[in-house]
C-alpha cells in the first residue's frame, strides 16, 4: 500500500527545504523527542501529513500550541522550517509489526520525490548493548552515514562522533535489507529463519530499514544515534537534537522567538509525566 502526502490548505513544500529529519522509533522513543525540541525550537510550520497505512492510527491534541485551538495531531505529519532549509517529519505511533520496511519504502520514496538530498535520522539504542563504556565522557553520540561504503563520514568525525560500533555491511542481516530496499524481494535460500543472533541487533531496528530504503533512492543518510534504557529520556533528547543543529550547522539565533538561543520544550511535555496538577482529574 502506498502512502499519500496531504498538504494543507494554502500550503505547499518549499523546495529549498533540501535536508529531511525524522525519527525512527526505539527505546526511550528519543528520537521522537528530539524533533519534537527542533520543531519547538525552530518555530517549524505544519504543512501536511503523511497519510501511511503501515502505521497503527491515533489522533491527539497539537503539541506545540499554548492554547490549543481543537487542532489535531496526527500519526505522521510534517513541518518546515525556511530559514533552517529543513523538512522535519514526526511520528507519533508505531510501524505495524511486519511492515517495517514497507514503511521505510515509503517514507523513502516521498523523500525522493520531493527533492530531499540529505536524510537525517534520529534513534536511541540500547544501554545494554554499549560497549566500552566510558562513563566520564558523558552522553556520546555515535552515528551511522552512507558516505562511504564502511559507514564513516569526514563531517561527523570532525564532529567528534564515533561511527557506530559493529557495523558491518557485509553481515547476512544488512545485505538482506539492501537487497530488500533495492529489489523488494530475497530468494528463500539467501536468509534464514532463524532466530537472530547478538549480530543481528542493529540492523533489526527501524532505524536500519530507514538507512537501506534512502541509501537506496540514492539519498545522503546520516543517523545520529545515543544509547538509553527506559525512563526519563529527556536529557538523550536534548543530545541528540544538539547533534542534529551542529550536524546541519544551525546557529543559536536561527531559533525563532527565543533571544537566548536556547531549546524551546514543547507544551506537551508539560504532561509527559501525567497532566499538571491543576488539570488532574477526579
Amino acid at each position: 500500500m502506498q502512502m499519500e502526502f496531504y498538504v494543507e490548505d494554502g500550503k505547499q513544500l518549499n523546495p529549498n527545504c533540501s535536508t529531511l529529519v525524522l525519527p525512527a522509533l526505539s527505546i526511550g522513543n528519543v528520537g521522537q523527542l528530539a524533533v519534537d525540541l527542533l520543531i519547538s525550537s525552530l518555530k517549524a510550520e505544519k504543512i501536511g501529513y503523511l497519510d501511511e497505512p503501515n502505521v497503527l492510527p491515533c489522533v491527539g491534541n497539537d503539541a506545540y500550541s499554548p492554547s490549543p485551538l481543537g487542532e489535531l495531531a496526527l500519526p505522521v505529519e510534517a513541518y518546515e522550517s525556511s530559514s533552517s532549509r529543513m523538512t522535519l517529519v514526526q511520528q507519533r505511533s508505531p510501524v505495524v509489526k511486519g511492515m517495517m520496511m514497507e514503511y521505510a519504502k515509503n517514507v523513502a520514496s516521498f523523500a525522493a520525490a520531493n527533492g530531499k538530498n540529505h536524510v537525517v535520522i534520529l534513534s536511541s539504542l540500547d544501554f545494554g548493548r554499549w560497549r566500552n563504556i566510558d562513563m566520564l565522557s558523558g552522553l556520546q553520540i555515535y552515528y551511522l552515514s552512507s558516505s562511504n561504503m564502511d559507514g564513516t563520514d569526514a563531517d561527523c568525525e570532525t564532529l567528534g562522533w564515533n561511527r557506530l560500533q559493529d557495523y558491518n555491511p557485509a553481515q547476512r542481516t544488512w545485505k538482506y535489507l539492501n537487497t530488500l530496499a533495492e529489489q523488494g524481494s530475497v530468494p528463500d535460500e539467501d536468509f534464514s529463519s532463524e532466530e537472530l543472533e547478538d549480530e543481528d541487533y542493529y540492523p533489526s531496528l527501524p532505524f536500519a530499514a530507514l538507512f537501506s530504503c534512502f541509501k537506496a533512492k540514492g539519498l545522503k543518510v546520516t543517523c545520529l544515534l545515543c544509547y538509553c534504557s527506559e525512563g526519563d529520556n529527556i536529557p538523550e533528547a536534548f543530545h541528540l537534537a544538539e547533534a542534529t543543529s551542529k550536524l546541519m550547522g544551525l546557529s543559536h539565533n536561527e531559533f525563532h522567538g527565543n533571544v537566548a538561543g536556547n531549546w524551546i520544550m514543547p507544551f506537551s511535555w508539560q504532561s509527559v509525566y501525567g497532566p499538571p496538577p491543576e488539570m488532574t482529574l477526579f
